[in-house]
């Protein structure tokens, strides 16, 4: 049923696994091209711990949420797709966080932020896979601590990571793609959008960047390019696939649907915490161009309906229908 999780076909173990989202949730308030206006809960760390619970998993979202209307809506949200929420730093934070997004035709969506970003990690926490990524990540004075917490985490866990840039959020260019380079060196798993890279590094060629970004660290790059479909870096080379095709409602969240398939794959591979780290470095092509396409597909059930809506397992397990290619399902 869309909007819980769902155990049926659930990989055994997926939902003890020990899975760790740092980030944002806020409420994504929708300005869409007939004019009207929907309010959903969302936040690109949200939506991949929301995402993760409707696969299977019991994941934990350590994060800030504001005492208000809006967010008891989104506590009630994570916690029906079975996510358990840590609020570092209390909830006393007032107003929950806005994300306004304005959608052109094509449904893709700029954004306008009302962000509050002020988080603690206690030293206690653990996981076996920590993710973080978008704003968490690059907005002070919570990201200091998310770095700090991903450098502590890493010994013992499996680190993913999609830096889902904003640009109305951020300063200076440079000092920007320098923490983004510093988090990429920490990881073992990033996955970037083409729109990321461009901003990052006008000019320059995504495979080049992915391969750059392979020799700072991480075992595996991974790059979505919308209707081009997506291109994992490695060090067996690169492994392509197709996007799949759907009728687009909008691409709210599809992004952040592909990087959780991501993860909730890691995990069927046997890939759970940092003792997996030299087997993933070796990971077999064909098993992630399988995890890639299982992606994909995850990425364009979420867009073919509304919002931040991505599917459960059981919607995943069913046969792909055919549909109209998409323009930025993996974005």
């Amino acid at each position: 049923m869309r909007g819980t999780a769902d155990t049926a076909d659930v990989a055994p173990g997926l939902a003890t696994a020990s899975v760790l989202v740092i980030g944002e949730a806020l409420v994504d308030v929708v300005h869409r091209v007939d004019g009207s206006i929907d309010e959903s809960p969302g936040g690109s760390p949200a939506n991949v711990a929301l995402a993760l619970g409707r696969l299977g998993c019991r994941p934990r979202l350590l994060t800030r949420i504001g005492d208000d209307r809006r967010g008891e809506g989104v506590r009630a949200w994570l916690q029906a797709s079975g996510v358990e929420i840590l609020t570092g730093g209390g909830s006393s934070a007032g107003a929950t966080s806005t994300a306004t997004a304005f959608l052109d035709e094509s449904g893709s969506a700029r954004y306008d932020f009302q962000l509050d970003w002020d988080v603690r990690v206690d030293d206690a926490v653990t996981a076996g896979i920590v993710h973080t990524g978008s704003i968490a990540a690059l907005l002070e004075p919570g990201a200091r601590e998310v770095l700090q917490a991903i450098r502590r985490l890493r010994g013992g866990a499996l680190v993913t990571y999609d830096p889902n840039i904003r640009p109305a959020l951020l300063g200076d260019h440079r000092e920007v793609r320098g923490r983004v380079e510093e988090i990429v060196a920490l990881a073992d798993v990033v996955k970037a959008s083409d729109e990321d890279l461009a901003w990052l590094y006008p000019g320059e060629r995504l495979v080049d960047v992915a391969s750059a970004w392979r020799a700072m660290g991480p075992s595996v790059v991974v790059v979505t390019a919308g209707d081009s479909g997506a291109t994992a870096v490695t060090e067996a080379g690169t492994t392509d696939v197709a996007a799949a095709s759907v009728a687009v409602a909008d691409t709210v969240g599809a992004g952040d649907t592909f990087m959780s398939a991501i993860i909730e794959g890691m995990l069927r591979l046997g890939f759970r915490d940092g003792a997996a780290r030299g087997a993933l470095r070796r990971v077999d092509r064909a098993d992630l161009s399988s995890l890639l396409e299982r992606a994909a597909r995850a990425a364009a059930i979420t867009v073919s309906r509304p919002g931040a809506d991505p599917p459960s397992s059981a919607e995943l397990a069913e046969e792909p229908r055919p549909r109209v290619p998409v323009a930025a399902a993996l974005d």
